[in-house]
């Protein structure tokens, strides 16, 4: 056997070895790479004589040619190889039932749900959202809302506060969403027609209270508005949300700075059972506080008294929620507990609509 055949011979056993398209790769380059065995062959092609170099340099190139096809072949094999062994240890169980989408196991949470629902209700009697910042200062959540110098409200045990600037003002985490009110007053010309919902904090933490909260108030000022426009207000709304025929209320002389005269607002219900109805029964429960916007507030704001008046109200968006949905603890909304979301969540194409309605 010549030295060629040997070289061959050697070349294919190794190829046949390979296990791995590297291994392989490795035996490419130990016979056709720069230094292989077959590449130093052919460069003694330029030390032969002329019929040396007739004679061998075919018989090289053939070699070359062939321990490239023979890779070839085996890389094609190994990729085969690989391939099958890929597809036995994927293999998928198409009888399974597939698994949910986001949209079918996503939960939107019952205070987004109930937002959206209080949207809806308002949009449709022409009332416009307003939103503003979480972090308010004091003449803004306070002094331009009518409360006076040692309020309650205006203590640390009430109120979250930041700690003072150099100029010693505070600023704080808003108590209510009434500094929208102010900042809507004082950048829009009445009449004004706004709902605000949003996130609130106070230092209050038990089974019906949480440090932070939701709320959504509303207000309306123009020329002519008057306290039998708030009553109808409150009653379409109530008998929206909590999709009833008929709404009681019964008003209760109240105290707020920012609205004179100012009330709590008691609904009709049945208490009887373990679930509050609204509507029918005989027992009543407070669901809001309510109120003509104090004449102080409105020149605070830049408005005559004299010429504009309005009402606002306001309303607590996680209460809302555990009264139309029968959930007893406020603390488990913002516990993060999937198990108690997937229960009590909507899903996400749910959107409440008043024509095909709130709650699906």
């Amino acid at each position: 056997m010549s030295d060629l055949e040997t070289l061959e011979a050697e070349i294919n056993t190794a190829i046949a070895g390979a296990d791995s398209e590297a291994a392989l790769e490795d035996v490419r380059v130990a016979a056709l790479g720069k230094k292989g065995s077959v590449s130093e062959k052919m460069k003694t092609l330029g030390k032969m004589t002329p019929e040396e170099r007739k004679e061998m340099g075919p018989l090289l190139n053939t070699l070359k040619n062939r321990v490239g096809e023979a890779i070839a072949a085996r890389k094609d094999v190994l990729k085969e190889e690989a391939l099958n062994a890929r597809l036995a240890s994927e293999t998928v169980d198409v009888s399974q039932p597939l698994r949910n989408t986001p949209a079918e196991e996503g939960r939107i949470h019952p205070v987004s749900q109930v937002t959206e629902e209080l949207v809806a209700i308002f949009a449709d009697m022409g009332f416009s959202v307003a939103e503003g910042p979480d972090i308010e200062t004091d003449e803004l959540n306070f002094t331009a809302l009518n409360f006076p110098e040692g309020h309650p409200a205006r203590e640390m045990h009430d109120t979250f506060f930041f700690n003072e600037k150099e100029e010693g003002e505070r600023m704080l985490l808003r108590t209510h969403t009434s500094p929208v009110q102010i900042r809507t007053m004082r950048s829009q010309e009445p009449p004004l027609r706004i709902i605000i919902p949003g996130r609130t904090y106070r230092c209050d933490s038990d089974q019906t209270h949480t440090p932070m909260f939701h709320q959504m108030e509303g207000l309306v000022i123009d020329k002519t508005t008057h306290i039998g426009h708030l009553k109808g207000t409150l009653e379409e709304f109530l008998k929206a949300f909590f999709e009833v025929d008929n709404v009681e209320l019964r008003f209760r002389p109240s105290f707020f700075p920012f609205t004179e005269p100012s009330m709590e607002v008691d609904v009709k219900c049945d208490r009887s059972g373990a679930e509050v109805k609204i509507g029918t029964g005989n027992d009543w429960m407070e669901i809001l506080g309510c109120g003509m916007v104090h004449p102080n507030v409105l020149r605070n704001c830049g408005l005559d008294p004299d010429v504009y008046q309005g009402f606002a109200w306001g309303i607590g968006i996680d209460r809302l929620a555990m009264l139309k949905y029968g959930m007893n603890d406020l603390r488990a909304f913002f516990d993060a507990d999937v198990r108690w979301l997937k229960h009590y969540g909507f899903r996400p194409l749910d959107v409440p609509s008043l024509m095909a309605g709130l709650s699906k």
